[in-house]
């Protein structure tokens, strides 16, 4: 045997090197053959192409021009057309994997791209860090060696899309939380996969150079139930007693059946069952505080389950009440009871233990209690200290002084928790509440904030369960600092909650998604529908929302080189706070970047504090001269003792000025005067004159509406059926179907919409930690009464209808029909998918999601809302080309009014 011939393949072999194509099965196979799973050491790389900000979700691909990435083979010679590299063509490349490992029980392999043929640095003078945003795509494969089927989950780090043979997934893990991986069941052999490349300069930085990184890492699972991340969660024990009587455990059917949870109790507890529900944003608790048997059915396949069910592949929270064994108990194991849906046979179970953490009651420390979406979240409370230099117990009550954390931080890092350490003797509870992710859901708007909002509103019975006999609590007093993200939330909190707000210190905060990274680089648009899409967006636009924290002492505080949020954030916003007259004052920092240790704890922000926590100011304000700007009624509360209930175009803001009992509106339909400050006031609105007294004596608003451009007492009249008038948590664009009162309900036809419905609850996880039930939806389309959360509908052709038959859209087995504003109707066939929200009774909804077949369903779903900045409106009908062409691919887009009519504003194509 010629050893010289020998010693290059020996080499290939051990080294790992990969010639252009090679995959990573060759190298296993020599190497390792005892360990089952490998990825490619290989892959093939197709890009740059152009993105804009948040832009993906709307598809925007260029590729699938020609069919899609998956359509196309490797060819070095081929040419793209590209408007980011030299010559404006892209092409394919070979990029080696910076690692590859496997074990016997899982594989990972991380890459690192980058384009070296696009002058990054002229891009980003003339179009800031949008310009180093740029996706691409890249193909490796999966091995699977032996001869048994592979039980596997997926991480898909900082990836948004993907394809793993011919099974597209959308959602990915653009944030990395890895809470709700797919299951897969892989069979022996090579699986290709394809990775949709974004690059986001929220998720990644815009200052060095703009490459992607990505890791991907298969884990063998039980192919059964199996605890996922992050595992159970419970409050702290403070001074030997349970913070919170309420805990979760995230579980995962990484099964091939579905599951049905019969019920979680303690190790040691064997009593009957007892039950614990949702019903809409309160807990029904029985007798056992040990046992959970979960009521919200979720079966589809049997009308006799009782527990949660999991479909096969599903991850969600299951919620149970919780209490000490014993008094110094370290730990609390419990036993999670469940059994085959599909057998009906053994009952198995496994456990799961969480230990403790014991701490004194005045140390900021973990409670837990129901989020109204259905399932537990936590915050970080400190309760007013033994020193606070208030007066004890009796009448007194504090403010909630109120601590929002960065971007992909917990509460429960000692970043967050302990940032007002130095600051311990304060008069006032101090909360930092979770957002429920380390994103705060949604940059601590709808969801993120409807958790603070839980929090706050959790203190009181904290101070029940705890026995405290401090001072108490008002839940309707904040004071609200945040950093970063924080900042942001600040903002969003003193804009859209004023008549809260005792004071407010945003830290290093961005003014609004669009500012912080501009929304240039989309694909060109009609400038209609980029109006739809930016209106979709306008309660994110703090810059337009200043006006509303008149009579709000503002300090905010940026520092002078912050890389991260530029400091030119906090400067216009100061700006415009000035031109609004308000009360505000600006401190920046020489020489400091985004994040030091003392950040929140500077000398003016503790002088802030000290001030504002004994604030006697009266709350809510009695403003004699003051105007507000309302982009969503649904998540815009009261400012002077007015609340604006719809507005006349929701795809438009809504203005108020008041000048003492003189009010003038713009774009506003209705409102609401809180009799509290108005009590017995004679008042005119746009010149008609109203008298407050009219209200009766237990009224705490008096309602004024507009018909017929005319201002009368009372609400907006019903219109011809009930369902068919919006109201409170109904408005809003798409995103309001986040405002949902109990776990949702994902509908769905079966089997061949089964795929794109487990994404939808996945995806719901991933970014919310939301709970889902999945079900098939019967012969009528009905969804039980008993249900109480909003509902989402997958569906492919007829849509069930459960709405008033002169809802504007209509969608069947070949095509969607839409009705505008004046009464014209259209009607798209042929390839086309929609994504639309319908009413639901009692201020639910259920968004549809549909297609006319598989594909364009795909595509529709992928308008779920769940990156912030998307901009989804509460209408989308796509057709095919929005696969390359983004939003100028839409054949409608635009929102309801409050009688579910399409808006002028709308596009109809």
């Amino acid at each position: 045997m010629a050893l010289g011939l020998l010693t290059p393949l020996l080499l290939w072999y051990i080294l790992g090197c990969s010639f252009p194509g090679a995959t990573r099965a060759h190298v296993m196979t020599a190497r390792r053959e005892d360990y089952p799973l490998a990825f490619s050491t290989s892959w093939q790389v197709l890009g740059p192409f152009q993105i804009g900000t948040r832009e993906a979700t709307w598809g925007a691909d260029p590729l699938e021009y020609l069919g899609g990435f998956r359509d196309l083979q490797y060819d070095q010679d081929a040419q793209f057309r590209s408007s980011l590299p030299v010559n404006g063509t892209a092409k394919w490349s070979i990029a080696q994997a910076k690692q590859t490992t496997s074990t016997p029980t899982s594989a990972n392999a991380s890459l690192t791209i980058s384009y070296s043929n696009v002058d990054w640095a002229f891009l980003k003078i003339v179009y800031g860090w949008a310009a180093v945003q740029y996706q691409a795509w890249a193909r490796g494969e999966i091995t699977v060696l032996g001869n048994e089927t592979q039980h596997v989950i997926l991480y898909t780090d900082w990836i948004l899309e993907f394809w793993i043979d011919d099974a597209h997934y959308f959602g990915g893990d653009f944030f990395t939380f890895r809470k709700a991986p797919p299951v897969l069941h892989l069979e022996p052999g090579t699986h290709r996969i394809d990775l949709r490349l974004v690059r986001d300069v929220r998720a990644l930085g815009g200052i060095n150079e703009p490459t992607i990184d990505v890791l991907l890492e298969l884990q063998q699972t039980t192919g059964t139930l199996e605890l996922a991340k992050p595992g159970v969660l419970m409050s702290d024990v403070v001074d030997g007693k349970l913070a919170s009587p309420v805990g979760s455990v995230a579980l995962r059917n990484a099964g091939q059946d579905d599951i049905e949870i019969v019920e979680i109790r303690s190790s040691n507890v064997r009593h009957p069952l007892s039950f614990i529900k949702a019903e809409e944003d309160h807990l029904v608790l029985g007798q056992d505080p040990q046992s959970l048997t979960a009521s919200q059915s979720s079966d589809s396949t049997s009308s006799n389950a009782s527990g949660v069910v999991l479909v096969a592949g599903q991850t969600r929270p299951v919620a149970f009440n919780v209490s000490l064994p014993s008094h110094n108990a370290s730990s609390l194991t419990y036993v999670v009871v469940y059994k085959s849906v599909k057998s009906k046979g053994e009952i198995l179970s496994f456990f799961v233990t969480q230990n403790l953490t014991k701490l004194s009651i005045y140390e900021p420390h973990k409670i837990t209690y129901l989020h109204p979406g259905g399932m537990v979240s936590y915050a970080m409370l400190r309760p007013p200290a033994k020193n606070a230099t208030c007066e004890p117990g009796g009448d007194t009550t504090l403010p909630v002084l109120l601590g929002l954390h960065g971007a992909g931080l917990e509460a429960d890092n000692g970043k967050v928790a302990h940032a007002l350490d130095p600051v311990a003797d304060l008069c006032a509870w101090v909360l930092f509440p979770t957002g429920v992710t380390p994103w705060s859901g949604d940059d601590w708007h709808n969801w993120g904030f409807t958790d603070v909002e839980a929090a706050v509103n959790s203190i009181p019975g904290w101070i029940t369960s705890a026995g405290w006999r401090g001072p108490d609590v008002d839940v309707n007093r904040w004071i609200i600092s945040g950093h970063s993200n924080g900042g942001q939330g600040t903002w969003y909190a003193l804009t859209h909650r004023p008549d809260h707000i005792v004071a407010a210190a945003p830290v290093s905060g961005y003014a609004s998604i669009q500012k912080y990274v501009p929304y240039e680089l989309w694909q060109p648009a009609d400038p209609r529908r980029t109006a739809v899409i930016s209106g979709s967006l306008n309660s994110y636009r703090h810059e337009m929302l200043m006006e509303n924290a008149q009579g709000i002492p503002i300090v905010q505080q940026h520092g002078e080189i912050d890389d991260n949020v530029p400091a030119y954030n906090s400067r216009l916003l100061s700006q415009m706070l000035f031109q609004a007259g308000t009360n505000s004052s600006y401190y920046e920092l020489p020489g400091k970047n985004h994040w030091f240790d003392t950040v929140m704890t500077t000398d003016d922000l503790k002088e802030f504090y000290r001030t504002q926590t004994s604030s006697t100011e009266a709350i809510p304000r009695r403003l004699q001269s003051f105007s507000f700007v309302v982009a969503d009624p649904g998540d815009m509360g009261p400012k002077g003792g007015i609340r604006v209930t719809h507005l006349e175009d929701p795809g438009q803001y809504g203005r108020v000025h008041v000048q003492s009992h003189t009010i003038r509106t713009s774009n506003v339909m209705s409102l609401e005067l809180d009799t509290k400050i108005w009590v017995k006031s004679s008042m005119s609105i746009d010149g008609e004159s109203f008298d407050v007294s009219q209200a009766s004596g237990d009224e705490r608003a008096f309602a004024l509406s507009k018909e017929g451009g005319l201002w009368k007492v009372g609400a907006l009249s019903l219109s011809e059926s009930d369902i068919l008038t919006r109201n409170g948590r109904q408005l809003g664009a798409m995103t309001a179907v986040l405002r949902t009162h109990g776990p949702f309900t994902i509908r769905h036809q079966g089997p061949k919409t089964a795929h794109i419905a487990l994404q939808v609850s996945r995806n719901l996880h991933q970014y919310f930690s939301a709970a889902s039930n999945i079900v098939v939806t019967g012969s009528n389309g009905s969804v039980p009464e008993s249900e109480s959360g909003n509902i989402i509908t997958v569906a492919i052709g007829e849509v069930p209808s459960n709405v008033h038959p002169n809802f504007p859209i209509q969608a069947g087995a070949t095509g969607v029909s839409i009705r505008d504003n004046k009464g014209r109707s259209q009607t798209f066939m042929d390839d086309v998918g929609a994504a639309f929200l319908r009413p639901l009774a009692g201020e639910k909804l259920e968004l549809v999601l549909w297609g006319v077949n598989g594909e364009s369903l795909s595509q529709a779903a992928r308008l779920l809302p769940t990156l912030t900045g998307v901009g989804q409106p509460d209408i989308i009908i796509l057709g095919r080309t929005a696969r390359w062409r983004g939003v100028e691919g839409a054949l409608a887009l635009g929102f309801f009014d409050h009688s579910w009519n399409v808006t002028p504003s709308s596009v109809v194509w």
